[in-house]
């Protein structure tokens, strides 16, 4: 009687940790994601201020791109309107915005700063796991750059038509075309933050192009195999496999992206580049200054490559993030680069507080008006340029 009692006893205290063991696997899987990412990407109001009826009217009219946004990292599904975070497709859409630049994180150091970082650790391998991301992703950081392009492709499937992949001239003209008739449609692009996603192999370049990636860059908070990093250890320059990156990606339509790059980077890539250049996320050194803000030499040297720059949103973009700030940089970078070379790059759901979320653009187009700009002008920075570079810089058919 004795054993059945204590054999009960055990079996009672055996489920008890099972049921505690299913409860933690539960809010590791649901609760710590969101919790994050509700943690991480905010905003300073989700209040948007009143804007002119002419600015409202003019926003209708626009063609507007926001050249970088990680969504895919955080485990959201794209379709669904949700409270956290900056972007999904309900409020691109309400925002009027066209394209919009997904950009796929596979790796960031512990204690990341602006300043001085290796790639010795990992904040992503828990949230991969956290997410159950697949298994291979926990080794291989080009596994998770496929697995973020899988995720993209599968909310096109899914949007019965509502989001389109552009991986090509031909699916750009397309799409736009289709747009015009039906402005809740929206472009995505599909881009890289940091080669170190290729494992150290030139042949992932084809790849990840194969997967749908359009746009690289070539670093991101530590410096890798491809480049050194304007937030890594050495601020060095290309490696021999980074020469050899560069003009592969030349050679498929990737375009080249300098987010992050260190100025030693940016100097040489430029030096050797034959197709136009972006700096997807940034802001500009005369009004914030930081390490991987872009100084005036700098600016008019992407100009005269005809490249194009997107003025984030975020405290390291323009310091403090406000609308005005904003408006602040993008007057400056015109002032410097010219008119066509500025487009918008908010850095949405990089682990970042911004003005707003993404149905802030009105808010931007009505600063530009009130700061003095051209419907012209403002039409050009809110995505026309854009547009016009991705025409340029994209391969001409699938």
């Amino acid at each position: 009687m004795m054993t059945t009692r204590a054999g009960s006893r055990w079996k009672r205290v055996g489920l008890g940790v099972l049921v505690f063991a299913a409860a933690a696997l539960v809010i590791f899987h649901l609760v710590v994601p969101r919790v994050v990412d509700s943690q991480m990407n905010t905003v300073v109001s989700t209040t948007l201020p009143p804007v002119s009826p002419q600015a409202a009217a003019l926003h209708r009219t626009l063609f507007v791109a926001d050249l970088h946004a990680d969504e895919l990292l955080w485990g959201r599904d794209l379709l669904e309107r949700v409270k956290r975070g900056h972007v999904d497709l309900p409020r691109l859409q309400e925002a009027h915005v066209a394209l919009q630049v997904f950009s796929a994180v596979t790796k960031t150091p512990r204690g990341m700063n602006y300043d001085q970082n290796t790639g010795e650790t990992d904040n992503i391998t828990l949230l991969a796991m956290a997410q159950r991301w697949p298994s291979e992703t926990r080794t291989s950081l080009r596994a998770r750059a496929l697995y973020q392009a899988e995720r993209l492709q599968d909310a096109v499937l899914r949007s019965q038509g509502q989001l389109t992949l552009i991986t090509s001239r031909d699916s750009l003209a397309a799409f736009a075309d289709r747009r015009r008739g039906d402005p809740a449609q929206v472009g995505a692009l599909l881009a890289i933050e940091g080669l170190h996603a290729l494992d150290g192999k030139l042949e992932s370049v084809d790849v990840l192009f194969g997967a749908g990636y359009r746009m690289m860059g070539l670093v991101h908070f530590f410096d890798n195999e491809v480049a050194g990093s304007a937030h890594g250890v050495t601020h060095g320059g290309l490696t021999p496999l980074g020469r050899q990156v560069v003009q592969r990606m030349e050679a498929l339509g990737i375009i080249v992206d300098l987010a992050h790059s260190s100025q030693q980077t940016i100097s040489e890539v430029l030096a050797m580049a034959t197709r136009p250049v972006v700096v997807s996320h940034t802001g500009v050194a005369a009004t914030c200054a930081g390490p991987r803000n872009l100084t005036d030499d700098q600016l008019r040297a992407i100009a005269a490559n005809g490249g194009l720059i997107g003025i984030g949103y975020w405290d390291g973009a323009v310091c403090e993030p406000t609308l005005e700030n904003i408006v602040k940089a993008i007057q400056h970078a015109v002032s410097v680069m010219g008119v066509q070379h500025v487009a918008l790059g908010s850095d949405f759901d990089g682990a970042t507080r911004t003005p707003f979320d993404t149905r802030g653009v009105l808010v931007i187009t009505d600063g530009l008006l009130k700061a003095g700009m051209t419907p012209d002008q403002v039409a050009r920075v809110m995505g026309r340029n854009t547009l016009e570079f991705l025409f340029r810089g994209l391969p001409a058919a699938q």
